[in-house]
């Protein structure tokens, strides 16, 4: 087999390893010393308020006003147009779920012994590693459904990764049309199950710290390769081989 052959084989080898663990959890993380404390949560007397999104109007309850520093450690994107249950409830406000940990939850070395993964409207958490069960503390950890009408925050909130850490401000919140069910908020860490998830509208979203993903630096490293070593290929004149009698 010639060099760039070998070159080929091997790049596109790395690519789906790496693209495969791409979402897992950095092994390194600079923890903000912010992720210290716990989401701050005060009383709103914000009154209820109407917004219209892709022609649908929405009625929003606040609740409280909330603040959030958190390490992300798994998301869900929704799409009121192709996630069925959005679709079918004509929400498009909710842009996306996203789970998140604080506070001793952080450490690196015990998150790497954890896997994480959304549902469609849930953050499940699992381990084989008692150890690391015993010191997760469920209480430091909460599933966020986002909401807002602004392109910006919108925007934003699609750039997020595994490992980064974000701020999040806004209010806790219960929202739901004008036909529709009223969807609604937990106004507190410590409960479980079905409706256990934070629903914040909201008004400032920011990655304060981005995550350096080993894994996604190879991704990228072996897709130039592999996009190189084919155009090298390709490039190179074609010899049929000669066959004898």
């Amino acid at each position: 087999m010639k060099p760039n052959s070998i070159i080929v084989v091997l790049s596109f080898a790395v690519l789906v390893v790496s693209f495969w663990n791409r979402n897992d959890i950095p092994g390194r993380i600079d923890v903000l010393p912010a992720l210290a404390n716990e989401p701050e949560q005060t009383r709103s007397n914000k009154a209820d308020f109407q917004v219209n999104f892709r022609d649908i109007d929405y009625k929003v309850r606040p609740k409280y006003r909330y603040a959030l520093e958190g390490l992300v450690v798994s998301f869900r994107h929704h799409d009121g147009d192709t996630s069925r249950m959005h679709r079918l409830s004509n929400d498009h406000l909710n842009m996306l779920d996203v789970c998140v940990v604080w506070g001793s939850n952080a450490s690196p070395e015990l998150l790497k012994k954890l896997t994480f993964w959304n549902g469609v409207f849930t953050c499940n958490v699992k381990t084989r590693d008692w150890e690391a069960w015993d010191a997760f503390d469920m209480v430091a950890l909460s599933n966020n459904h986002l909401l807002s009408d602004d392109l910006w925050i919108r925007d934003q909130v699609q750039k997020i990764r595994i490992g980064d850490q974000i701020r999040v401000e806004g209010w806790l919140s219960s929202y739901g049309t004008r036909t529709g069910n009223e969807r609604g908020t937990s106004t507190t860490r410590e409960d479980t199950g079905d409706g256990a998830c934070e629903t914040i509208w909201v008004d400032d979203f920011s990655i304060t710290r981005k995550a350096t993903s080993n894994w996604r630096l190879t991704m990228w490293g072996s897709l130039l390769v592999l996009s190189f070593s084919l155009a090298v290929h390709f490039s190179r004149p074609y010899r049929p081989h000669s066959g004898g009698d």
